[in-house]
């Protein structure tokens, strides 16, 4: 899918297809052969999706044909609606800028209805590269704040049981949680990641501009915003490890608790079964049997032993 925008006023709209050569900004959402072909016109080559998967820093920042060639790794949502990260081109040339991707990264949907908004504005296409990647840092500063949020929710979870204490069916909820979470914060962290080298890579190209002055001032200040979310991610990492060792050490007593009440309850049980065991041998001389008081006896003997060990337990502390 194809989307060409121009400056409208202050912001972006959307243009017919066939008008990519007038546009200051081209979008392409898993292009096909003939919209790959039609930028091709423009003197632009679009990579394919195994170039762009390229771990390679070669290949994911470089310059060809007049143009930057930029690839970030961002969280966005696949064909089928879930969660993943992908690699992102940005080609920037001196008229326009052209993005490649095969997943849907949020700030790609809400950029073009906000672009009037970007302090930079849109005006040109550097101006609209630095407004984006404006927009994608607020979006990933939006995922750090979702953790952040999520972490306090299982925090509370872990730390302040109800009066049964730890159930276990909760406790699994909040370690399935735990593991979402890391893996969101996982694809921010390689976002940034990303994004701070090809801020750097930029960097050169956008200080020989006219407006370099400008257009640098506006990069270092989106490099420092990236430092900050660095930071800020590499924090709730740690609150992530902590989570995760705070719930499965709440397991592990909650899994203690059942065994010991198991083990007491075969305790209280031994000393009965001693003496239901010594009375079911068959002895020709065992008094107590022909007594009638031997079966209350026995049954008294059983009880009052059950309790004696009940009591030892309670002294200890162990129940």
């Amino acid at each position: 899918m194809l989307k060409a925008y121009q400056q409208v006023g202050e912001g972006l709209a959307e243009v017919a297809a066939d008008q990519v050569a007038a546009a200051l900004w081209i979008d392409l959402l898993q292009p096909t052969a003939e919209e790959v072909a039609m930028v091709a016109t423009l003197g632009l080559t679009v990579p394919p999706l195994s170039d762009m998967e390229e771990i390679e820093i070669s290949n994911r920042l470089y310059h060809d044909d007049g143009a930057d060639y930029m690839t970030l790794v961002l969280p966005g949502q696949d064909v089928q609606g879930e969660q993943t990260a992908g690699p992102v081109t940005f080609i920037l040339s001196q008229d326009r800028l052209i993005t490649v991707r095969h997943h849907a990264p949020r700030p790609f949907e809400t950029f073009p209805q906000r672009a009037d908004r970007s302090g930079l504005g849109c005006g040109t296409a550097d101006r609209l590269f630095l407004g984006l990647l404006q927009e994608i840092v607020g979006r990933l500063a939006d995922h750090l704040e979702g953790v952040g949020r999520a972490l306090d929710g299982v925090a509370r979870q872990i730390y302040r049981p109800g009066p049964r204490g730890h159930q276990p069916q909760a406790l699994q909820e909040a370690l399935t949680r735990v593991g979402a979470e890391g893996e969101r914060l996982g694809r921010v962290r390689l976002a940034l990641l990303t994004l701070g080298r090809a801020l750097n890579y930029a960097a050169p190209a956008l200080a020989r501009r006219p407006e370099g002055t400008e257009l640098d001032a506006a990069l270092k200040a989106e490099l420092r915003d990236v430092d900050a979310l660095e930071v800020h991610a590499e924090f709730l990492h740690s609150r992530v490890a902590l989570a995760s060792d705070a719930t499965l050490g709440s397991i592990d007593l909650a899994q203690n608790t059942t065994v010991r009440i198991v083990s007491v309850v075969s305790v209280l049980f031994l000393p009965p079964t001693l003496i239901a065991s010594v009375y079911g041998m068959n002895f020709a001389r065992m008094p107590e049997l022909a007594q009638p008081w031997g079966y209350p006896a026995a049954i008294g003997l059983m009880l009052a032993s059950a309790l004696i060990t009940w009591a030892v337990f309670r002294l200890k502390g162990w129940l």
